[in-house]
């Protein structure tokens, strides 16, 4: 029997998106949130709709060079050695990902995905009534020096990008730069088929303001436990049950402890991303989101400031900051002469992610009630939009625009209750 009621785990941007195109559909929908917008990876991130992110990690590029990316050698990637028991278990199951085969299929998986996902979020923002919260087209990759610019453009050259493009960039285009940093970049390509949200919190809030005029309700509250019985019963911190026909498990970084419940292995793991923002700057609103490939670094003008993110970090979801990171991502706009607050605002949160870096979206065989959308590493925000429309066509029990089937939790098997 088909559900007529939806409890949502989960208000980051999948979770929001989804509830109100689930509560737009005719089902009565609940959101269930801890309420504590820094905490999700949706609050601090870059805002880039990486429609051109079609290669998943887990490859054997990665696993090569894998040494001269860590963090103890000036890169970004580190490990909390704490927190090994979580990760450890999760690297043997990445380098099985890698594997050529495997790789080439997730690749296949997230190019049909990322072909959506930019008009998927143009109809979001417009059916939120926010059509402004996606910005105009493009981002640019530049290199400070030419022996990395040779490398990256030859890079580049050689990977896939799907539905989106690029080109070299001209001095004409570099230009701009020399106003904003000590010196101008020496090369560069220039996107096109990607974008930028205006601000990802705005956007949440935009689409969380929809959600509530079409009648959706909020509960502040964090899911200890997910049970499937007659009903679909999410048990809350404070102790009490909120019930519905059906559930949508989407709580990101949180969500293997309640697919457990189900009996269903979500290997997802916290990968940490950390940014700095500042509301003094002298960024240029013409600018596009730019990334500094031999910084590790991404900058982004939003309506609230500029920001600058970098880092991979595995390691607990709830685990406090490391204070190194943020120093270092200071040092880097200070070297590049980018105009920055010497006390921005600090964010560290964890991006969810399975060892494939396919998400999880679909329909749980073992009960079909129950729908699951996490894991989308990187891409949760470009994905956020097209996740919701896919999930409310699996629960309208209507066709999905894609093969659903490289994104099954199945495919990590089943695990032990409790």
């Amino acid at each position: 029997m088909q559900p007529k009621s939806y409890l949502v785990i989960g208000g980051g941007l999948v979770g929001a998106a989804s509830a109100l195109r689930l509560q737009a559909a005719g089902f009565a929908v609940t959101l269930i949130d801890p309420g504590d917008p820094r905490r999700a990876a949706s609050f601090g991130n870059i805002g880039h709709i990486a429609a051109e992110q079609v290669s998943p990690l887990a490859s054997r590029e990665s696993l090569r060079t894998f040494p001269g990316r860590l963090f103890g050698l000036g890169g970004p990637l580190d490990f909390r050695w704490r927190d090994a028991g979580l990760w450890g278990p999760w690297a043997l199951r990445f380098i099985a990902a890698s594997d050529p085969g495997r790789h080439a299929r997730g690749q296949a998986a997230l190019t049909s995905i990322l072909a959506h996902a930019l008009p998927a979020w143009r109809r979001l923002a417009e059916f939120s009534g926010a059509p402004g919260v996606v910005g105009p087209d493009g981002h640019a990759i530049v290199w400070m020096t030419e022996r990395a610019a040779e490398k990256g453009l030859r890079g580049w050259e050689r990977s896939p990008t799907g539905s989106a493009g690029f080109r070299p960039m001209q001095a004409a285009d570099l230009a701009p730069y020399a106003a904003v940093m000590a010196r101008v970049p020496v090369a560069g390509i220039r996107f096109s088929g990607t974008a930028q949200v205006s601000e990802p919190q705005a956007a949440r809030n935009a689409i969380m303001a929809a959600f509530l005029a079409v009648g959706g309700e909020v509960v502040h509250a964090r899911v200890t436990r997910l049970s499937a019985g007659l009903v679909i019963a999410a048990h809350l911190d404070g102790g009490g049950v909120r019930e519905a026909d059906g559930a949508l498990v989407a709580a990101g970084a949180w969500a293997g402890r309640l697919m457990r419940d189900l009996g269903v292995a979500a290997p997802v793991i916290g990968e940490r991303g950390y940014s700095v923002q500042s509301a003094e700057h002298g960024w240029d609103e013409t600018l596009p989101p730019t990334v500094f490939e031999e910084h590790s670094m991404v900058v982004s003008r939003f309506t609230s400031g500029l920001r600058a993110s970098s880092f991979v970090e595995f390691g607990s979801p709830d685990a406090p900051g490391d204070a190194r990171k943020w120093q270092a991502l200071e040092r880097r706009l200070a070297d590049l002469g980018i105009g920055f607050s010497p006390r921005p605002d600090r964010w560290v949160g964890p991006r969810p992610t399975l060892p494939d870096y396919l998400p999880a979206i679909g329909q749980l065989e073992r009960d079909p009630r129950i729908l699951y959308a996490f894991g989308h590493q990187h891409l949760g925000l470009t994905m956020a939009a097209i996740t919701a429309e896919l999930s409310a066509a699996l629960a309208q029990g209507a066709e999905p625009a894609i093969d659903l089937s490289p994104f099954r939790i199945e495919r990590f098997g089943t695990a032990e209750r409790g």
